[in-house]
Parts: structure tokens; C-alpha cells; sequence
């Protein structure tokens, strides 16, 4: 390969690649979307409404329509509480917080905002819900949350997520109302949205401390003290996101040996390195976007990332470097239910979606603990949080959360905040490294290949793949081994996946339709190698052809 042709990934980024916010910023204000255009509507998938204000779908007439369509919503569920919002470090996360804001005061919602006017990660906000509501979900004066954030994506980008008073992601009963009130409201010029000046609504917005309040609740959650009396020495990057400050405090009130690597804030985020695709993404489960952690992996026990809203974690080893966010996963289910957490109800299941590793399977099928398997989304994993029936819940993107110390919720949002200190809490308990416990486990139940493809297919294709039956698929062998299961829906709660999943003795693999690119993903995995994996991702395209012919 020449080195005109080499790829950048993993190196840092250059001028010509950072977002010019002040364009950004202004074609928030002035673009304007078509309401005939479905890439200009708003859309939400399992994560809010995301967009561009460069391409016109992320821009203030989407944010306004949206929180007066949430307004709606509540109004129509009778929740009448507080209302928590929250924002990122995205260039447009700022933009729409204030649009919010002003939607919100001029609707007499009683809104609540950082008391220090800084960024909350999405946890703080769901540990504010799930605390004001004392785990309710039923009666007067529920609270519930709006975050402003793409997670993860480009500095292009914004997002805006409502969470409900159960504190997690809104399932599609909620966000199915939501866009189509705020797309009727865009079509019909913002007639029936109620607004305020910014300046007349951030005086009337109340301060919450979301970072005292969710970081001095840590030790509910976590053997903080173990920690500081093991002396580990962790490093933590917020990658310009929102736990930039949440990581110093962490640190003082906590009294960890724990050092902020890089606590710069910068909406362009010229300090990253790029993702596998050459662009700017804050995603702390990709080596290519961590390139700067890993490279500092000898300096700390433990080293971990999160993404713009602390929603996701990566940890990073002296011995393996980054983990890969399903070894991480099989690693704290085996610690937390192997006797870590006494206070813990028996029945207490772990949770994990489809498309996550079998090595979760295995760990949990040596512990002795149910499983639940669950369609792509942390939504699936809320009413079990809630009710203390799930102990854990993850899912193979790196986003997970767990029960306090006493069994009762914590969140039932994503926290990549509690999981990256929970490696510490792994290492100071154990004396050894989560990726050291993770090549027991391999010891122990075999070593599994795992990746994602994509393979293209029209909307159409797309649609007829999310509606396949079982009786859709001829095969009855992949990749030399009996098919053994033939899923549409999740076996843990009957819901549709949206796709397929096929199973063997020792391998699987899941197809799922994108909801943004003219693609379908392939997840894969398979306990006899890589070259096994690859057999089963080759009979995987056949096998999904054939179906859609």
C-alpha cells in the first residue's frame, strides 16, 4: 500500500478535518427543513432524533417541534414533574439545550438544568430521575428527562433523547408520538409551538447539582473504598465529553490515585485520533478513536474512555491494551454475580442483547444465573432495572448499568462512568487485571471470534428483512454445523429483533437492517476461530439472500 493510499485511522486528526462550528452553529438558525424530505424529518431510533444542521436534520425548527411535541407527550401521560435537561459537548448540543429551554419555560414546565451551567452525562441525568421518582412510575409529580447529545457520532452532529420517568431510553409507544407531533408541527410552520426568549427562560430554569449528587451516591454502587486502599492507579479520558469535570470531582471526593489525561474541551475535537473510517467519533470502544489512550496504557493499572455523554466505556490494560467491549462485559457479569455483590436478591438475572458475545452465555451457564436475551437497545433492559429483576444489563456497544450495592436501581440508562471504575473495583478486589480475568474465561469456556460485517441492501430489501418469519430461512446447516435456533424474536422476552439470528452448536450470526445507510449488519461469532467466523459470515449473506429473494 502506498503511503498516499494508507489509511490515517488511529493517527491525529489534521485541520482539513475539523468541523467549522461557527458554520455549524449559524446553519442551526437558519436552515430550514422540508417537511417532505424523510432525511429532514425527525426520526428517532434507539438513541433520540440525530441529525446534521449541515444537512438540514438536526437544526432549531426540529428542536422546537420535538420538545413542544415531548410537552404533548408528557401532558397526555400526566407527568407533571420536574423535568431534567442535560447536554453534551457537540457544537449543536448547546444550540438546541437553549431552543429546549425555551419551549419548555414558555409550556410552564418546571425544567432543571446543571447548577454549574456544564455538560451531564446521560447516567447523571437518569441517576436524577430514577432519585427524584423514589421508583415510581405511576401518580402525580413524576419527573422525567430530555438529553442533548449524538453520543458518540462526529462533531457534525447533535442528538436529542428523551428519557422517561423510568429514567432509560423512551421505547417506540413514547418516540412514535413524539415525531409524529413534531413532524405535524413542522409541516405546519411551528404553529402551536409555545416559546419564550432564552433570556426569560434560563431564569426561570432551576440548578440541580447532577454532579454532586451522582457522584457522592458512588459508593452505593461500588466498593470505592477498596479501591482507594488498593491504591490503583487509573487514568481516565473523557474524550472532550461530558464527563470531563465529573472525572476531577471523582477523583477529590473519592480520594483516588486518578488522573485526568486530557480534560481539554473542544467542539471541533482536534485532539482525537480518527476512527476506522478516517473521520473524528468520540467511540471508546474503537482502538482506532483510543489510539492516544492505549499509547499511555504503561502509565496507569487501569486506563478508560467514554464517549461525548459518558453513556459507553473502554477499558484499557497494561496487558491487553483496549479491551474489546463484549471480553469487558463477560468479565464484570462473572465478577458481580460470583459473590461481589451479597446484597443482591438470588433471583437477580443478567441481561444482554442479542448480538452480544455467547462467552456471556457461557459465564452465566457456569454461575449458574438466568439469562435474559433481549433485541438491540438498553430500553429492553429498564422495567428489570427498575424492578431489581436484572442485576446487569449490556450490550455489546460497550453501554451497560447494575444494581446498587443494596439491589435497589441505580440507573436505567447506560453508565460508562460506573463501569470504567468498576475495573478498578475488579483489579483492587482481585489483584489482577479485567483482561487477566478474561483470558481465564477463555481458559475456561474457549475463545471466540467475533466482528460485524455490513452487506448492502435497498429500503425495500431492509424492510422485508425486519419482517421475516422463521419459515423464511431454507438452510439447515451453517457453516458445516445443525442449525439449532432460527430467531425472529428475542427468546428472553418475545419481542421482534427486527432481523434474524441463527444459531449453531458453536457459532451464530444476526442480520439487522441499518436505520441510516442502505446496508444490513451481519454479527457473527463463532467458538472454532477466525477463519470459522469467516465461513459463517460468508453463508450468513447467503442465507439472508436467499431469504430476501
Amino acid at each position: 500500500m502506498s503511503e498516499a493510499s494508507a489509511s490515517r485511522a488511529g493517527t491525529p486528526a489534521r485541520p482539513e478535518d475539523l468541523v467549522d462550528v461557527a458554520h455549524l452553529v449559524t446553519a442551526y438558525y437558519t436552515g430550514e427543513p422540508d417537511p417532505d424530505d424523510v432525511d429532514q424529518q425527525v426520526a428517532f431510533g434507539t438513541s433520540g432524533h440525530r441529525g446534521s444542521s449541515l444537512k438540514t436534520s438536526f437544526n432549531q425548527t426540529h428542536i422546537a417541534a420535538t420538545t413542544q411535541a415531548i410537552v404533548d407527550y408528557r401532558r397526555d401521560q400526566g407527568y407533571d414533574g420536574p423535568l431534567f435537561v442535560g447536554r453534551d459537548t457537540h457544537g449543536l448540543s448547546e444550540p438546541a439545550w437553549a431552543t429546549a429551554l425555551e419551549v419548555l419555560v414558555a409550556n410552564d414546565v418546571t425544567v432543571l438544568v446543571d447548577d454549574r451551567d456544564g455538560y451531564t452525562p446521560t447516567p447523571a441525568v437518569s441517576h436524577a430521575i430514577i432519585r427524584a421518582n423514589g421508583g415510581r412510575t405511576s401518580g402525580s409529580g413524576l419527573a422525567d428527562g430530555i438529553v442533548v447529545t449524538p453520543s458518540h457520532n462526529p462533531p457534525t452532529d447533535g442528538g436529542f433523547k428523551y428519557n422517561p420517568p423510568h429514567g432509560g431510553p423512551a421505547d417506540t409507544d413514547a418516540t412514535k408520538v413524539i415525531a409524529a407531533r413534531a413532524n405535524e408541527l413542522i409541516r405546519a410552520g411551528l404553529a402551536g409551538v409555545q416559546r419564550v426568549p432564552f433570556a426569560r427562560a434560563r431564569a426561570a430554569a432551576q440548578g440541580y447539582d447532577f454532579l454532586g449528587t451522582y457522584v457522592d451516591d458512588l459508593p452505593s454502587v461500588l466498593d470505592v473504598d477498596r479501591v482507594r486502599e488498593a491504591g490503583v492507579r487509573i487514568g481516565a479520558d473523557p474524550l472532550g465529553g461530558a464527563s470531563v469535570h465529573y472525572w476531577g470531582e471523582i477523583a477529590e471526593r473519592m480520594r483516588l490515585d486518578l488522573t485526568v489525561v486530557n480534560p481539554l474541551v473542544d467542539p471541533t475535537w482536534r485532539f482525537m485520533t480518527l476512527d476506522w473510517d478516517e473521520k473524528i467519533r468520540m467511540d471508546c470502544s474503537s482502538p482506532s478513536a483510543m489510539a492516544s489512550l492505549i499509547g499511555r496504557k504503561d502509565e496507569y493499572d487501569v486506563a478508560t474512555g467514554n464517549d461525548a455523554d459518558a453513556d459507553r466505556h473502554g477499558i484499557v490494560t497494561p496487558d491487553a491494551g483496549l479491551m474489546n467491549p463484549n471480553h469487558f462485559l463477560a468479565v464484570a457479569i462473572g465478577y458481580l454475580f460470583g459473590g461481589a455483590r451479597p446484597g443482591w436478591p438470588d433471583s437477580a438475572r443478567i441481561g444482554k442483547t442479542l448480538v452480544s458475545s455467547s462467552m456471556i452465555d457461557r459465564v452465566a451457564a457456569s454461575l449458574g444465573k438466568p439469562l435474559v436475551e433481549v433485541p438491540v437497545g438498553f430500553k429492553w433492559f429498564v422495567p428489570g432495572l427498575i424492578d431489581g429483576s436484572f442485576g446487569f444489563g449490556g450490550e455489546e456497544s460497550a453501554g451497560a448499568s447494575f444494581l446498587r450495592r443494596d439491589g435497589s436501581t441505580w440507573t436505567t440508562d447506560k453508565d460508562g462512568l460506573l463501569l470504567a471504575l468498576l475495573a478498578s473495583e475488579i483489579l483492587a478486589a482481585t489483584g489482577r487485571t479485567p483482561s487477566e480475568h478474561y483470558a481465564d474465561l477463555v481458559a475456561q469456556h474457549g475463545a471466540p471470534a467475533y466482528a460485524r460485517i455490513d452487506a448492502p441492501a435497498d429500503r425495500a430489501q431492509k424492510a422485508k428483512l425486519a419482517a421475516l418469519s422463521p419459515d423464511d430461512v431454507a438452510a439447515t446447516s451453517l457453516a458445516g454445523e445443525e442449525i439449532t435456533a432460527k430467531l425472529t424474536e428475542a427468546p428472553g422476552n418475545g419481542a421482534a429483533i427486527g432481523g434474524l439470528k441463527v444459531t449453531t452448536e458453536s457459532a451464530w450470526f444476526a442480520a439487522r437492517p441499518s436505520g441510516t445507510e442502505d446496508v444490513y449488519k451481519i454479527y457473527a461469532e463463532s467458538f472454532q476461530g477466525p477463519d470459522h467466523l469467516a465461513q459463517v459470515q460468508a453463508e450468513a449473506r447467503e442465507v439472508v439472500s436467499a431469504a430476501l429473494a
